[in-house]
Parts: structure tokens; sequence; C-alpha cells
């Protein structure tokens, strides 16, 4: 047990999320075990034993969020106790799905996180100015993993779409800048190197697969998802192979399930929750060849990722009075599209939700991705799903969809502070 929770432990120091020594994670196993041994007079292990007494949980995670996401989450937590909402309302895709929203407590409080946690999977916590968040697992110590990160995710892409909106409307204030200005400092460089993928097409499952698994592990070492959610998948063939719904992109090894596209395979049953959008953009994809002539009938790999700004400018909208506010991320019918010239991007942003439903991701996602073309590599097609994020698409391999996904984060990134800058600017 303990093997595990130094494992939950360190994927968070090492994606960012936390500075080392800043998590503290136990699971009741005969008795409480710890992540790491802790400092006397840390008030968080009395008050975590405390929240074990009062809940039925297995597992719990109480930590300091590192750099702009904890200066981006105190400051949401201010605004929600000044204001006396008490929570945090998100408006991306993993929120609305799992999260609904985010309670905020007032102190290092055991009855308060207890009262927070018997509603929601997590909680933002105000201590001396600082946030902390509370996170619990029912089963294992991933769950409390997977719901801080989460969490931390939707508080940076909350915060960043609530400034470009208040800058877009003329309503930021001195203050506002002020502390925008010091996160903005903490943001770390855009990260310009590229990884070393396999060349395709592959010719085996077994090729495929180490593909699979090697494009899966560099979309969360460059920070291109939210916790290790996401999926992928390689056409060979008839067969479509794609992460499981659930899966860790980082540790797909057992986690690739091979799907017949007549239906004959009872293997998508555990493929992603997307797999649905997956095979209907390939079908799409061989009825019109876009990837080009070598591709064997269009595109062979899809990559999902998560990358923060772009799943922010897909949030912007300047239909500031549309009647279908509140509706976008199903019902949206205004065309959109994240655009440069420069970089050769032309992608379009659609709405969809998980699923088959009527608005389900493959009816919206397949025709938006065909539509795209991409420079004569194959590089720059994809689409971002309103509030959820980006998939791209490899004409052979990964290599195309892999830039694609750092290509148009790193657009995004750079466009979205030049709209603030301009909307501000001309206010």
């Amino acid at each position: 047990m303990i093997a595990l929770l130094t494992k939950y432990a360190a994927k968070l120091t090492a994606s960012g999320l936390c500075a080392p020594g800043d998590v503290l994670l136990a699971a009741l196993d005969d008795e409480l075990a710890w992540s790491q041994a802790h400092e006397p007079g840390d008030p968080r292990r009395p008050l975590m034993e405390a929240v074990f007494a009062g809940l039925n949980i297995s597992a719990l995670l109480l930590a300091r969020p590192a750099g702009a996401y904890q200066a981006v989450m105190a400051e949401l937590a201010r605004q929600a106790l000044a204001t006396g909402a008490d929570s945090i309302t998100p408006g991306d895709c993993e929120t609305r799905t799992f999260l609904h929203d985010l309670p905020v407590v007032d102190g290092l409080s055991a009855q308060g996180v207890i009262q927070a946690l018997r509603q929601r999977k997590g909680c933002v916590i105000l201590h001396e100015n600082e946030a902390f968040v509370a996170a619990f697992g029912t089963v294992s110590p991933e769950q409390a993993y997977v719901t801080f990160s989460s969490m931390c995710f939707a508080c940076f892409v909350a915060y960043f779409a609530e400034h470009l909106r208040l800058a877009r409307t003329g309503g930021l204030t001195d203050e506002r800048r002020s502390a925008f200005a010091r996160i903005e400092a903490l943001l770390p460089p855009d990260r310009a190197d590229r990884p070393d993928l396999l060349p395709g097409p592959f010719t085996s499952e077994d090729q495929a697969r180490e593909a699979i698994i090697q494009a899966g592990r560099s979309t969360v070492e460059y920070g291109l998802v939210d916790s290790y959610f996401g999926n992928i998948s390689y056409r060979l063939g008839d067969t479509i192979l794609i992460s499981q719904t659930g899966s860790s992109l980082d540790e797909l090894g057992a986690c690739i399930d091979p799907c017949r596209m007549d239906g004959s395979s009872c293997a998508g049953l555990t493929a992603s929750s997307e797999y649905s959008a997956h095979k209907a953009v390939y079908e799409a994809e061989q009825t019109t060849g876009q990837a080009g002539p070598d591709s064997g009938g269009g595109a062979r790999a899809i990559l999902h990722g998560h990358p923060r700004f772009s799943v922010i400018l897909s949030l912007d909208c300047e239909r500031l009075d549309c009647p279908k506010l509140g509706e976008c991320h199903r019902a949206c019918d205004t065309p959109r599209s994240v655009v440069s010239s420069s970089a050769g991007l032309n992608i379009p942003i659609v709405p969809g939700e998980v699923g088959t439903g009527p608005y389900g991701l493959c009816n919206t996602l397949p025709p938006a991705l065909v539509g795209t073309k991409g420079d004569a590599t194959g590089k720059g097609r994809g689409a971002i799903v309103y509030g959820h994020g980006l998939f791209t698409l490899g004409a052979t391999d990964f290599r195309d969809a892999f830039a694609t996904l750092m290509d148009v984060e790193h657009f995004c990134h750079a466009e979205y502070f030049r709209r603030v800058d301009q909307f501000d600017a001309a206010r």
C-alpha cells in the first residue's frame, strides 16, 4: 500500500501540480498507511485522521497545489467565500460530468472538510490565505489522485476563462489585473522539444500497440492532458486498437482493446467511452481519403488530450447575447475555429457530449475532423470540442497528431494573452 501511495504522490510532483513534500496521501489498510513521514505539528495528519473517522472512505489526499495552480485556486476560493457562494463552478466538461462544483472550506477544519466531502469527491480549503485540496477514494488512492488533478485543471480553466470574459466585457479592475499579472508570471514556458515517436505505418498489432503506449506516455509527460485522461487509437485494417475506458495514458501496457469495425468483437465493451466517435471518424476518413493516397484510406491515428489553453479558448465567444448560452457544450450552432495562417492551423471548435446520444461526439466530431485539411505531411488536422479537449489526426502514425496537439496548444496559449491585451486596451 505504501508503494501505491508513494506512486501517486510522486505523480502529483512530477506533473507540477504539487511541490515535493506538499502531498500527504493516506489509505486504510490494516491501519492507516501514509505516503510520507510528517513534520511534528503538521496539522494535516490529525485532520485527515478525523476525516477517516467521519467518512466511509479508503483513501484521502490533502495537498497544497503548486505554482499557478496554487495562485488560481486561492484566488477562486477567496472570491467564493467573499460572495457567500461557498463553491467554485467551472464550465469544463470534466466538471460538468464528474465534479459538478467544487466546495470551498474556510480553514483546516475537519468538520468543514467532512461536510464538503459528503457532497462531492473533493473540496478546496483556504487556510491562512493558501489553497489546499482534499480528495478521497472509496476504493483506491488512485481515485483521490484523479479528483485532485481534475480539480486543479478545472480551476485553471475556470480562472483564465473568466478573466478573458471580463476583458471582453470591460469588467477588469486594477486589483484583478494585478492578481492576473502575478499568476501569469508563474506559468512555465511552452515546451519546445518534441518526443521521438515511432514512424509508421504499422503493419502488425504489436507495432501499433508499442506506438500507442509511447504516444500515450508522451502526452502525459508533456502535460497535454488532465490527470492521465484522454484517449488514443490506431486503425489497423478493419480493427481499431484503442485505449480502455478509465485507463492511464501513461500506463497503457495491458489497457488497449482491439475492436473490429464491423462490430463482431465484444472488446468494445471496455473500450474508451469515446470509441464510437473514433470509429465514426475512421469510417468517414475511409470514405473521403483525406489523409492522402499513401495512408490506406484516410487517417490511421487519433490522439485526444486536454491542453489547457485550447480548452480555455473553446469557451470564448463573441456572441455574449446568444440565446443558447448555457447549452454551448451540446447545442452551439455558431461556426468557430482557431486559425493561424503562420502555423498553418484551421482547427474547428464544435459542441459534443461524451457518448452516443443526439448531442454525442460521434455525431459532431467526425464531420469537423474530416473537413480539416492540414499541410502536405498531414500535420494540422484536428478539432476542439467545447470545454473538453483537442482531437488530432495522424496520417500513418502519431508523429503528426502529436505535433498538431502541441502546435495548437502553443498557438492558443499565445492567442489567449493576445486577446486579453486587445480587449483590455480597447476599454
